[in-house]
């Protein structure tokens, strides 16, 4: 059982940066991969990033390829996205994610995976 939280969310405004992090609670962080989900209003949820659990293969959507990156750190049990060059279309709620491998990730859903609570990102001047 892993429990997630999500912190760092809220207004920015657009070309700015943002940081989210997620703290996991339990002994098995550095066994599974990791990575953030986003939903806007009136669309599907999306991958946005992802991260291998020994964080050395990555991936990312191509809508924020070379904005943002994504990292872990397995004997605190976090993962950060920083993100930048933000504008009004990555205004979401973002999720933290974790799950066997970035392929499951990839899979609008699976019976393994765990979710965070969401945390709001609003891009807007």
């Amino acid at each position: 059982q892993v429990k997630l939280v999500e912190s760092g969310g809220g207004l920015v405004q657009p070309g700015g940066p943002l940081r989210l992090s997620c703290v996991a609670s339990g002994n098995e962080f550095s066994t599974y991969a990791m990575g953030w989900f986003r939903q806007a209003p009136g669309k599907e949820r999306e991958l946005v990033a992802a991260i291998a659990w020994s964080g050395g293969y990555v991936h990312f959507a191509h809508s924020v390829r070379g904005r943002f990156t994504i990292s872990r750190n397995n004997a605190n049990n976090t993962m950060t996205l920083q993100m930048g060059r933000l504008t009004p279309e990555d205004t979401a709620v973002y999720y933290c994610a974790a799950d066997a491998s970035i392929t499951a990730l990839t899979r609008a859903s699976t019976e393994t995976r765990y979710w965070g609570q969401g945390a709001q990102v609003t891009v807007s001047s």
